[in-house]
């Protein structure tokens, strides 16, 4: 039988075209969204990962809220991780994630100052508190709390500490705890409060002296991660990934306490 040229080239298009597109997702770079805390260790996380399996990842770092609305917003990401638990459920209940996602990690947050400043890293912030009474204290950095989880956390210790009223004047907000740490450490503050995964990163720890906070102090920063509809291939990979001991082990190393659902 004859078939005609015309409905042989589309047929062979189309079986052309079924081949081509799982190879060509495959390569779909995934955007990840994470929160700023997890710089450091996402990103040796995710270096190690592109070496072993050749998946490319773009990581984006910022705060959870922020990318909580702009996901809602539509933005194209795939993977997001947030410092807050509470953003992956609202996302989740908008439809706009495949399910609830997974706790990958507790965070923690401390005190640091950098060389100079006339603060001592005090994690029960009794020196902050003096400091705020003599005169010492000018300028103090936290992560903005309307947005970022681990400023909220920081608001949480220092009503705890009862100073919230009182240091609210002498407060400069980060827009997320990378950029707080970038306050705290620079000299333009006499200090700060940040995440432990950036006080353990070389890059930070060389600039200032930190304190833990006791946890008790604050509600736990329970991180989650989630998928996004539609995410690609490599996105799904990098999600079971960080369940290995390999990922966990550089997570660990960064202060995070693991968690499980």
């Amino acid at each position: 039988m004859h078939i005609p040229r015309r409905l042989f080239c589309r047929g062979a298009a189309v079986l052309l075209g079924t081949a081509i597109v799982p190879t060509a997702q495959a390569q779909t770079p995934a955007t990840l969204a994470a929160a700023s805390d997890l710089k450091f260790a996402i990103e040796e996380v995710a270096a190690r990962f592109t070496a072993d399996t050749g998946h490319k990842l773009r990581l984006v770092f910022g705060s959870s809220g922020n990318f909580h609305a702009q996901i809602l917003q539509g933005a194209p990401f795939h993977l997001y991780m947030s410092a807050d638990e509470s953003y992956v459920f609202k996302l989740a209940d908008a439809g706009k994630t495949v399910d609830r996602g997974r706790l990958y990690a507790v965070g923690r947050i401390g005190i640091i100052v950098p060389p100079g400043s006339p603060l001592q890293p005090d994690g029960e912030l009794k020196d902050l508190a003096a400091a705020l009474q003599d005169g010492r204290l000018q300028k103090f950095a936290i992560a903005n709390p309307e947005h970022a989880p681990y400023g909220a956390r920081a608001k949480e210790a220092l009503q705890h500490a009862g100073l919230w009223n009182a240091i609210q004047g002498r407060l400069v907000l980060g827009e997320n705890i990378s950029q707080t740490a970038q306050f705290a450490t620079s000299g333009s503050t006499q200090g700060g409060i940040i995440a432990l995964s950036l006080a353990l990163a070389p890059a930070v720890s060389r600039l200032g002296r930190f304190q833990l906070i006791p946890e008790a102090w604050h509600q736990p920063l329970m991180q989650r991660m989630v998928l996004l509809k539609d995410a690609p291939p490599a996105a799904i990979a990098f999600y079971d990934h960080l369940s290995t001991p390999a990922a966990q082990a550089i997570m660990q190393r960064y202060g995070f306490a693991m968690s499980r659902d």
